[in-house]
């Protein structure tokens, strides 16, 4: 009696990637967060630590906001039964740069859209803010984890690793704001 203690503290992590994109016919993310379960089911999770959802979403700015928000605003409600029992909530998102020659850790992410190319659903926006309601498109969110912690932790397993202050304004680039900043008004 009076042996048990507070129960141990749960963080529960929601997973984001994108489907198929110009000029990528098979979008690695998709692979990875479609796999990401059932690898942690054989490989196990630390103590404390759950996969709350693995969610592909369109690659599309407008097509992917509102699965997004559907997937925040279940676990901001406790409609998500991982989330509801949480002490902490982290959200993940895989995002690919063609162009990138080593991982990047963002630290934040911008309220613009701009778009190179029309995304799977031919919008092209330039200059234009993801949540117009938060501001002009220079306004950042920042995320509140240890960014350069997980870059150093990353890159001693032997992970070629950087963080970045440029998540870029592609339709990939809107989820970690659009997150941020849901989360942030909820």
């Amino acid at each position: 009696m009076g042996s048990e203690g507070p129960p141990a503290a749960v963080t529960t992590v929601h997973v984001t990637g994108f489907k198929k994109f110009h000029g990528v016919s098979e979008n690695p993310t998709e692979t990875i967060v479609n796999n990401l379960m059932e690898y942690m089911k054989k490989k196990g999770l630390p103590k404390g630590l759950v996969i709350g959802s693995c969610n592909i979403l369109e690659t599309a700015g407008q097509g992917a906001i509102v699965p997004l928000y559907q997937t925040l605003q279940s676990a901001i409600s406790g409609k998500d039964p991982e989330s509801a029992s949480s002490d902490r909530i982290i959200w993940l998102h895989f995002g690919v740069n063609s162009g990138a020659t080593r991982f990047a850790i963002e630290r934040q992410g911008v309220n613009e859209a701009t778009f190179r190319c029309p995304d799977e659903m031919g919008w092209k926006p330039q200059k234009v803010p993801i949540v117009p309601s938060d501001g002009s498109i220079t306004r950042t969110r920042e995320t509140s984890l240890p960014v350069e912690e997980i870059t150093k932790a990353l890159a001693k397993k032997g992970y070629d690793v950087m963080t970045s202050d440029d998540a870029g304004r592609a339709e990939w680039d809107q989820v970690p704001f659009c997150a941020r900043a849901t989360l942030l008004h909820n």
